[in-house]
């Protein structure tokens, strides 16, 4: 599955109430180059089912699930969606799978072990009478454990909220050849005051989950920058801001990092779909 270098990332392709400008939006991004849409997990919800109008709307460029909380779906019902997919569609969804936090393991009645519950995860994928293939589905890791994990029993990983330091550390431990897409916010604005309002409006309800904050601990960030919706330092660390040239180095600094593909995430502070920012970042432009 070829995603190309760089795709979208964006919640607003499941959120927006108009499900027929989703699918004029999704065909103009097929059109602008991009090599994957990216829609996340959120809530739960009919995931496939909004993947699948992303596929209808391209022709051949991949959707990706980035990502399914694995306490929200039972592996059964993904395995049998994504076959059903694949029978219409072709070779053009990878599922991406995370473990979320505690609180998602005990509202679904399980037990927060990450490394456990994803093997577990991955043994029901595999025993489906229509298996998803290795190659098709990905893990979200933050920790070199699940990281190894991804690299063995998934196609690679699509980490959240990391620096290009951390795509060099996980390429490390993946090794050369699994897919490495890190998620990477960007905000098109060359004034600094405003660019970090919009990112930190954005960022901060992550900075309070404790699976996200440790992971950014990990990473060598403090606890004063996780406070008040996180420091001028974090901020500038984990999204991209600026003119095209300023964003071009950062997707740059994960690809020379190791990344194999990034995925950019268009903040806006106005409503509705991004549409502007895309076809400002697309591809061609960069």
């Amino acid at each position: 599955m070829d995603l190309g270098t760089t795709g979208i990332w964006s919640p607003e392709l499941r959120l927006h109430p108009d499900p027929v400008e989703i699918h004029e939006a999704a065909a103009e991004l097929d059109q602008q180059g991009w090599g994957a849409l990216r829609i996340p997990g959120l809530g739960g919800g009919d995931i496939l089912g909004d993947a699948e109008r992303l596929l209808r709307a391209r022709e051949n460029a991949a959707v990706v699930t980035g990502v399914l909380s694995i306490w929200r779906h039972t592996p059964e019902d993904m395995a049998a969606g994504h076959a059903r997919l694949r029978r219409e569609y072709g070779h053009r969804l990878l599922l991406g799978l995370g473990v979320s936090d505690a609180a998602a393991a005990r509202r679904a009645g399980g037990t927060y072990s990450p490394l456990a519950a994803l093997n577990t995860y991955l043994d029901a994928l595999d025993r489906h009478a229509e298996p998803v293939p290795t190659d098709e589905r990905l893990v979200a890791a933050m920790g070199p454990r699940l990281t190894e994990l991804a690299g063995r029993r998934s196609a690679g990983t699509h980490p959240f909220l990391v620096t290009p330091d951390f795509t060099a550390t996980a390429r490390g431990v993946l090794g050369p050849a699994p897919l490495l897409a890190p998620y990477q916010a960007v905000v098109v604005d060359s004034d600094p005051a405003r660019a970090r309002t919009t990112a930190r409006t954005f960022l901060a309800p992550f900075l309070g989950m404790g699976h996200y904050a440790n992971s950014l601990l990990r990473q060598g960030f403090t606890e004063d920058d996780l406070a008040h919706g996180g420091s001028d330092h974090l901020i500038d660390a984990v999204v991209a801001w600026g003119d095209l040239d300023a964003i071009d180095q950062r997707v740059r600094a994960h690809l020379d990092a190791g990344a194999t593909h990034v995925a950019l995430h268009a903040i806006s502070t106005e409503p509705g779909l991004p549409r502007t920012q895309w076809k400002v970042l697309a591809p061609p432009a960069r």
